[in-house]
């Protein structure tokens, strides 16, 4: 199954995150080595959320992730949520058709 995490985040979030990058970067990475994390950006023009896709049998895996992430225990990100999503077409999709 896949997973998004979307991360809404305070004003001025790509000036303010830069105490928090190289943390919140490191939990990234090492989420990517375990094989849960597949990609993740901000949002841009403006920069003003981010997506994560998390690949996993439950959503726990993204809501760990946020739970544990420097950006968020820092305050930059104001809300957060998980949706899960029914990938359908593509070589790693979950349900092909």
């Amino acid at each position: 199954m896949h997973y998004l995490l979307f991360y809404d985040v305070v004003d001025g979030y790509a000036e303010r995150r830069l105490p928090f990058r190289a943390a919140h970067l490191a939990h990234a990475r090492r989420a990517v080595a375990r094989g849960e994390l597949v990609l993740a950006g901000a949002l841009a023009d403006p920069v003003d959320g981010a997506v994560l896709l998390f690949r996993g049998a439950s959503p726990g895996v993204a809501e760990a992730f946020a739970a544990a992430d420097p950006y968020v225990t820092s305050g930059l990100v104001t809300r957060w949520r998980v949706r899960e999503w029914t990938t359908v077409v593509g070589p790693d999709a979950a349900a092909p058709v």
